[in-house]
Parts: C-alpha cells; structure tokens; sequence
C-alpha cells in the first residue's frame, strides 16, 4: 500500500502547530496503525528529521494511552478498537490519511500526537476509590451477594480504560461518560456504597472545574468508545448526582 500521510505537528504546547506531509510505501495490510507510525518514524530519523511523538504502551488496547484522531475519529474508522489495534487493512491503496491529537482543552497538546490526560487522573483522585479493611484474612468472596445483573453492569463500567476517546468526540468535550463509569463501577456494588454520596459530588465538581462540558445526548461518546462504555452510565451517575444533593 502506498498512502498519504498529513499529521499534526507541534513542538510544544505553546508554539503553534500545523499538519505536515508524509508518503509512505510497502504498508502492509497486515500493519497495525502504530506499526505504520513506527516505520513512518524510522524513515523520518533516517533523513535527520524529528521523529513524530506519540503515545503508547501496551499495545494492547488495554492501557488507553495510544489515541489519535484519525481521519475525524477517534482511534480510527474502526469500532470498539484502540489505535494500537486498528490495522491498515481499513485503509485503501493511495489513501490520504489524517492524523492529529484529541482534541480539548483540558487536554493540552504536549507535542505532536501527545497530550496531557492528567485531568482524568485528578477526577479519579477525587472520589475514585473505596474505604475497606485489608489487613487480616482475606474476606470470602461470596460472603457478600451481589446480583448478577449488578456485577455485570459494574464489570462493563470499570472496563473503561480513560483513553478521552469520548472527550474527543464530543462536540462538547464532555467527560460525562468517563466519569459515570469510574461512577457507576463502584455505586452498583455494596462495596462502594459508603462513600457514594461524596463520590458523585466530588468527581462532578472536578470534572467541571477541569473544564470539561456537559453532555447533551448526542450519543457519539458511546459509538467511538473503544471498550462500548454506555450512556446508561451517564443516566445513572445523574440520578446518583441528585440523590446526593437532596441528601445534602
């Protein structure tokens, strides 16, 4: 395959970045997107020229660290994938392909394709755990019952890897469904119903102050989702967020 590549390029967070032009040969099909950039990157070094930065780990759709907006999607045009699992074999033969990083305002580009998520971090800090005892014997799993129903929708909740996809498409930049997953994980089970009342309104409150926008049920969040987090989350972070008002 033989593709053209326009990729965002930005030195720092400060300085004013543009899309610059790439054309690559003998893509194979078989490439994962990251494999492509990785060859795209040794050609670049190869003439002296600075190496496009962007963010991986696991490379296994795990860690949620590998988002790109590619081609006006976030990770890609294919569904329930991270960037590190999309392959080329979506892409055509002399396809221009359009690379630049999520885009949002609580999330500042740090260079190129890398920008900083600590916000996500701040919100979890700010109600994303629970109070137990573990010290003494571990406790017995089934000593406390949990309808099934119920774990299982915990289970999808806290299969959110907080990659930004859906700040990203938001038009918005909402992180609704972020934080009604990182929500609903622990407000589902028995576990995580003694600090619930301040979970909500601490997550909200930084969630906002972050900067991040309100959701308006246009529902592109849970499309390009990598992990089809719900938006039934969001509906049930709301009623979490009103009962804890009226508590209060």
């Amino acid at each position: 395959m033989q593709l053209k590549l326009k990729i965002w390029r930005q030195k720092n967070g400060k300085s004013k970045g543009k899309f610059e032009t790439y054309y690559l040969n003998d893509v194979s099909p078989d490439m994962s997107f990251l494999e492509m950039m990785d060859v795209l990157n040794e050609n670049l070094m190869l003439k002296g020229i600075d190496p496009i930065a962007f963010d991986h780990d696991c490379r296994e759709g795990i860690c949620g660290s590998c988002s790109m907006f590619i081609n006006g999607e976030a990770h890609g045009p294919d569904r329930l994938v991270t960037t590190c699992q999309l392959h080329m074999r979506k892409f055509k033969d002399g396809d221009t392909i359009y690379v630049e990083p999520f885009r949002a305002k609580p999330f500042p580009v740090i260079k190129d394709l890398v920008v900083d998520r600590s916000s996500f971090d701040r919100i979890q800090h700010a109600g994303g755990f629970i109070s137990v005892n573990t010290s003494g014997n571990t406790q017995d799993a089934n000593a406390t019952p949990i309808e099934k129903e119920d774990a299982d929708n915990a289970f999808d909740a806290a299969t959110c890897i907080g990659c930004g996809a859906c700040v990203a498409t938001c038009k918005n930049a909402s992180a609704m469904l972020f934080v009604s997953a990182k929500v609903s994980q622990y407000s589902l089970l028995p576990q995580g119903k003694v600090e619930a009342t301040n979970r909500v309104l601490n997550m909200v409150k930084q969630m906002d102050e972050e900067g991040f926008g309100n959701c308006t049920n246009t529902g592109a969040c849970e499309v390009e989702c990598p992990k089809g987090i719900s938006l039934e989350n969001i509906a049930r972070m709301n009623r979490e967020y009103l009962l804890a008002n009226l508590k209060g």
